[in-house]
């Protein structure tokens, strides 16, 4: 008879483990120790450090941003699901040394340091330029519509705020004359201290809506006012910059600084000079509801109650609430070069920013860049040109012919501009073969990145607030990269840049 190889579960180890010897020399858990090892977590520090030295120690930030790192990488984004497998999955407890933070430890250093994950990303990065996998000889922009941690039922327009308010308003005066009549009724019938009636608790909870709606329509008009307030202040500047013309007379010249100064009340009567909040002030594009001239937000201006950074978007034909989550890739080995969110729905706002952006993270420019119809504009054509780029961005809507040459004349002012010169010109630059041929290579560029994140399992944000899902989207974007030279160089490799 055959025999068996010996199993006992219940042997204990005769010398203590090595947790070296528990996975594959080439595991993906030990080339995180080993890139987080080499890598400046000053900024993790800095934040930790600042805190009160008395109490209990907490866990070192390399084994808290390895286990971070490995569940992006991994596809575990949940806190809860990161605590669980540092009891059950092996690669997880190497990278934890046996320690198990609770979930709300790993949240809270998610929380805590996102800021510090635009810093990670940039030095990931500069690993895979060290490495040879960034090229920058064609760049593909892209976006997707990500669904935030908040649900589009949860949002209400300006319009039905004041029409709830005013009728939850309405309801809590009946339910309080209804409570006393009840009382006075019941304190007649049986005397004093009767039990409760069950109005309290349902004048309880319209009270709780009606406080709740009142505080997002006052925040509804407080943004609107705001923005109002920039858009006034922008055109007193524009005002001045016309009015330093010395062509202009003294009159022209007179009645600009007047309605400059008039702009310029207008707006200090709007703005009630709050800071603004984190991420506002930057050249990324970021939506304004509709507001009436005065300042007011119009009739079916949304604000959702649990993440009002959000917005309804559309994605294959659904709507959802969403961010617009963008990315620059290479195309030599598919790295990411620049992640940004916006909450403004359309790409075309996108372009320059995005492009900046890589131009900064590389200290270079891309020769190439490519992109499709939703980011074409003459302003995003000149833009990409005055970088430095060759831009090749499709144009959509054309002739059933191609030919740009005879569009017609007479269209409606809603398809006018279909048929710019701009738009003319670069659908005939795309149509050459190098054209098409450059083009052609975006489908093999960006697009395989988000749908390699979306494989992942990333489908949603799990952090709420626009500068929050940002950092959300640099960690996403790191550990990308950090895949693909773990893929590619493994960790030989990577002792070959730490040593370079």
């Amino acid at each position: 008879m055959k025999t068996y190889r010996p199993f006992n579960p219940e042997q204990s180890f005769l010398l203590p483990p090595s947790p070296a010897e528990w996975l594959p020399e080439s595991h993906l858990a030990y080339f995180v120790l080993d890139l987080l090892a080499d890598k400046d977590l000053s900024a993790f520090e800095r934040v930790m450090q600042a805190k009160d030295a008395r109490g209990e120690r907490p866990f070192a930030p390399r084994m808290m941003l390895g286990l971070l790192v490995y569940g992006y990488s991994v596809g575990v984004f949940s806190s809860r699901k990161i605590e669980r497998a540092t009891y059950e999955d092996v690669a997880f407890r190497v990278l934890a040394g046996g320690e198990h933070p609770h979930f709300t430890t790993v949240n809270e250093f998610r929380l805590r340091h996102r800021e510090a994950f635009a810093e990670l990303f940039h030095q990931v990065l500069e690993d895979c330029m060290s490495a040879g996998l960034v090229k920058l000889g064609h760049v593909a922009i892209d976006g997707t519509k990500m669904k935030a941690n908040a649900s589009k039922h949860k949002a209400m327009s300006y319009d039905r705020m004041k029409k709830d308010e005013e009728r939850l308003k309405a309801e809590i005066e009946e339910l309080i004359s209804r409570a006393e009549a009840t009382d006075a009724a019941e304190d007649t019938a049986h005397g004093e201290g009767q039990q409760p009636s069950d109005l309290p608790t349902e004048l309880r909870r319209r009270e709780g809506r009606r406080a709740l709606i009142k505080a997002n329509r006052e925040a509804l008009e407080k943004e609107a006012a705001k923005a109002r307030a920039a858009q006034l202040a922008a055109q007193a500047d524009e005002m001045r910059t016309k009015a330093a013309d010395s062509s202009l007379t003294d009159q022209k010249r007179g009645e600009l600084e007047t309605k400059a100064a008039q702009r310029d009340q207008e707006s200090a009567d709007l703005d009630d000079d709050d800071p603004d909040p984190p991420a506002v002030n930057d050249d990324v594009p970021r939506n304004t509801r509709p507001m009436t001239p005065d300042g007011t937000p119009k009739p079916k201006a949304q604000r959702n109650f649990t993440d009002p950074d959000s917005r309804i978007m559309m994605r294959d034909g659904a709507f959802m609430q969403a961010f617009n989550a963008q990315l620059a890739v290479d195309e030599e080995n598919q790295v990411i070069l620049a992640a940004v969110v916006g909450n403004q729905g359309p790409d075309a706002h996108y372009l320059e920013p995005v492009l900046r952006r890589v131009v900064d993270n590389c200290n270079a420019v891309p020769e190439v860049t490519t992109a499709d119809s939703g980011y074409f504009s003459a302003e995003n054509v000149r833009a990409a040109e005055h970088l430095g780029t060759d831009p090749y961005i499709a144009v959509g809507a054309h002739r059933n012919d191609g030919s740009p040459d005879d569009e017609p004349t007479n269209v409606s002012p809603r398809r006018a501009n279909l048929f710019t010169p701009e738009r003319a010109e670069m659908r005939a630059k795309l149509a050459t073969e190098k054209g098409h041929a450059r083009y052609a290579r975006r489908k093999a560029t960006v697009e395989p990145v988000i749908g390699q994140i979306r494989t992942r399992g990333f489908q949603h944000f799990s952090l709420r607030g626009l500068l929050k899902v940002r950092c959300e989207w640099l960690l996403v974007a790191a550990t990308h990269n950090i895949l693909k030279l773990w893929r590619t160089v493994g960790r030989p490799g990577l002792a070959q840049l730490a040593a370079a």
